[in-house]
């Protein structure tokens, strides 16, 4: 297949090739988070760069990989914007804030791709039935949150009577929660919205014993 053949040559792209496929996953983005998945198709897309359904189909092998494109990207982006800002904090209770609000403010200033994601895991099909959207890459951003929890927990940071992986779960529903309300309400103030939750979750990790929690307030 055609897209084989892509995934072997990418570094063998060319600028104009690789600047080409990012004006076209841009468009499908911003297409689907407008119009539905649906109605989103590739004549649309086309008709937003200005081009024809033909050179779409000389870089993508059909909407498929397109979609799987975007949602690679959305991914890569989400955790460049996150994981510098995350890994600057040295304390639980500043890493914990970071991971929430950070992805919340990755959210409110990506509209368009949570609200594409969202209409991409609600509709998209592979050929053979399967969702294009793959929840491991959810259930990795959770496992790597339990380890987080379970880190500061065994360092005295966090409160020791709680379970990482039940916490992490319900840390990671309530970001997961807010890309639908998103689509649902443009004016919902994300950024609020993930400083509640960080208060939220601050409280309900807090070790009144651990003196490093003041140094990450």
């Amino acid at each position: 297949m055609r897209s084989d053949m892509a995934t072997a040559g990418q570094k063998d792209r060319t600028f104009t090739e690789t600047a080409r496929r990012a004006q076209i996953v841009a468009a499908a983005i911003d297409t689907i988070a407008e119009l539905g998945y649906g109605q989103a198709s590739m004549a649309r897309i086309a008709e937003r760069v200005g081009i024809t359904k033909g050179v779409i189909a000389y870089h993508f092998d059909g909407k498929e990989e397109l979609i799987r494109e975007i949602l690679a990207e959305v991914m890569t982006q989400a955790q460049q914007y996150m994981v510098p800002r995350i890994t600057a904090e040295s304390t639980g209770a500043g890493t914990l804030r970071t991971w929430i609000e950070s992805n919340l403010t990755f959210m409110a200033e990506h509209r368009n791709h949570l609200v594409a994601v969202v209409e991409i895991a609600r509709n998209a099909r592979a050929a053979d039935g399967r969702p294009l959207f793959d929840n491991s890459m959810l259930e990795a951003g959770a496992a790597a949150l339990e380890q987080m929890l379970a880190r500061f927990q065994a360092a005295g940071e966090f409160r020791a009577d709680f379970d990482p992986q039940v916490l992490a779960g319900a840390i990671r529903a309530a970001i997961d929660a807010v890309p639908p309300a998103l689509a649902r309400d443009p004016g919902l103030d994300v950024e609020h919205y993930g400083r509640e939750l960080a208060r939220l979750f601050d409280v309900a990790t807090r070790n009144p014993q651990s003196r490093s929690r003041k140094r990450g307030q």
